[in-house]
């Protein structure tokens, strides 16, 4: 695993992230409930999706799903900026108050509907997406960049393959397939129908 995304990971307190009943379970490997359906990605889950992108520290990066921020953060370490899109407000309120009190300042949090992306703030270098769809919304498609990087879990949500996508001039090509993994589904416009008890 690359050097900075090993000090990322150590130095970014996964208990800051996670309910304060789901505290004891921050730093084992294991997704975490985190409330309204939703789970945090394991913690090597994450790591091998952000490897995939391959950040150098200057890119300008797309998150869908930020769940409570430990993704997010880990994120802002190893690029210049983070647009962050979360369907939940009330997640995004709590992610909001973890960056903030991590200090996490180059993140950007949006509250909507992500299976459209952040086109206002596009093109981006990397995406990634932490939740599940059949193939990857067009909208995100249009928004990384020639020769940009996108990885999201393909399938219909509880078994998914992890894939890393390279932006080509025709399109997204499938570049390699990082794992086997289960996600909760992509829900939006351009996902799965939204619940309305979800809606902002």
């Amino acid at each position: 695993m690359d050097e900075r995304l090993l000090e990322a990971v150590r130095t970014t307190p996964r208990a800051g992230f996670v309910p304060v009943d789901q505290v004891a379970d921050a730093y084992r490997d294991v997704p975490v409930p985190i409330g309204q359906g939703q789970v945090t990605t394991q913690p090597s889950l994450s790591a091998m999706m952000i490897e995939s992108l391959g950040l150098k520290g200057g890119e300008h990066v797309l998150e869908v799903g930020t769940g409570l921020g430990f993704q997010t953060a880990l994120l802002a370490r190893l690029a210049a900026d983070v647009v962050s899109i979360e369907l939940r407000p009330d997640i995004a309120r709590r992610a909001h108050a973890n960056l903030m009190r991590q200090l996490v300042r180059n993140v950007e949090l949006r509250v909507g509907d992500g299976s459209g992306g952040v086109p206002d703030r596009a093109p981006y270098d990397a995406v990634v997406v932490s939740a599940a769809f059949p193939e990857v919304p067009a909208p995100l498609v249009a928004q990384v960049r020639p020769a940009g990087r996108l990885v999201q879990p393909i399938g219909p949500g509880g078994h998914e393959r992890v894939v890393c996508f390279l932006r080509t001039e025709s399109g997204l090509e499938p570049w390699r397939v990082l794992t086997a993994a289960r996600f909760v589904r992509l829900q939006g416009r351009h996902g799965y129908p939204q619940d309305e008890d979800d809606l902002p």
